[in-house]
């Protein structure tokens, strides 16, 4: 349980070790996780702030730039200020940048939709995506977050973590069910990952989606640091799991020369969340 204590109108709320800026940034997400323009009365029936805490916040960030105020539909979403840092932290702090003319030529390779992500905490951030010839509708768009237990890509990266790490990662997985073939239970996500250290390579087998299935390939530093994963994603109308391990050579390469384009960038450790070079 939170712990509580009363804020300065009094009020109860909950307590955090980030203090103010961390409580700020957990009604960023909360906009955000709208998807749309939200109302006050909106984001209050979902907050565990109390009314003036979050009033207090929301004009805060609006007064900031970090939010964005709709006078005529009352509404909030995120500012331009946040949008400018958002690319900033695009270009500087994830892969995207260096590995676009890779997955750019692994796409036009394959035919296929090509994913690249990264872990973002225990879960799974996309940070760009190619489509196919013949796109197919499904949950993953680059800047979205998705679980690391039930996609190929969140699975590969998991596999390679140190124990320690790997530890608390699945120990935050959720293990909700998307589908029959979803992993379920922490035992079987560790002998997946298992599987996965042994071969190099790992695969959605309709886990998250029905009908969508993927093989990927996480992107390691020459010491082992996990930095993303790479993966090609088709249909069972399409295509089958056999069908796409025919792209583990390709794939194999491309991850590599991610690698080596990434060498004088420096990116978020993800151990210490300090920057780090490779």
């Amino acid at each position: 349980m939170p712990k509580l204590a009363r804020d300065e109108g009094g009020q109860m709320g909950r307590v955090t070790g980030d203090g103010t800026v961390g409580k700020a940034l957990e009604v960023l997400d909360q906009v955000a996780a709208f998807g749309r323009p939200v109302r006050f009365g909106e984001l209050l029936s979902q907050s565990d702030f109390p009314k003036p805490t979050l009033y207090r916040f929301v004009q805060t960030l609006t007064n900031q730039g970090m939010l964005a105020y709709d006078p005529e539909r009352q509404t909030y979403s995120p500012g331009l200020r946040l949008v400018r840092l958002a690319h900033a932290a695009w270009d500087q702090s994830t892969l995207a940048p260096v590995a676009r003319p890779h997955i750019d030529a692994l796409s036009n390779a394959v035919g296929e939709t090509v994913h690249l992500a990264q872990l973002d905490a225990a879960q799974v951030l996309y940070i760009d995506k190619r489509n196919a010839g013949k796109p197919v509708e499904m949950y993953s768009q680059a800047g979205k977050v998705g679980p690391a237990y039930c996609t190929g890509v969140g699975k590969v990266m998991m596999a390679f973590l140190d124990d320690a790490t790997a530890k608390t990662v699945i120990e935050q997985q959720s293990f909700h069910v998307f589908t029959e073939h979803t992993l379920d239970s922490a035992d079987a996500l560790r002998a997946e990952l298992s599987d996965i250290r042994q071969n190099g390579y790992g695969f959605d087998r309709e886990e998250h989606e029905p009908g969508i299935i993927c093989v990927a390939m996480p992107i390691l530093t020459d010491t082992g640091r996990v930095l993303g994963a790479l993966s090609v994603t088709s249909t069972t109308s399409r295509t089958n799991l056999a069908g796409l391990e025919a792209y583990v050579p390709i794939l194999r390469e491309t991850a590599a020369k991610i690698t080596r384009e990434a060498q004088n960038w420096s990116f978020p450790d993800y151990h210490t969340k300090e920057a780090t070079r490779i």
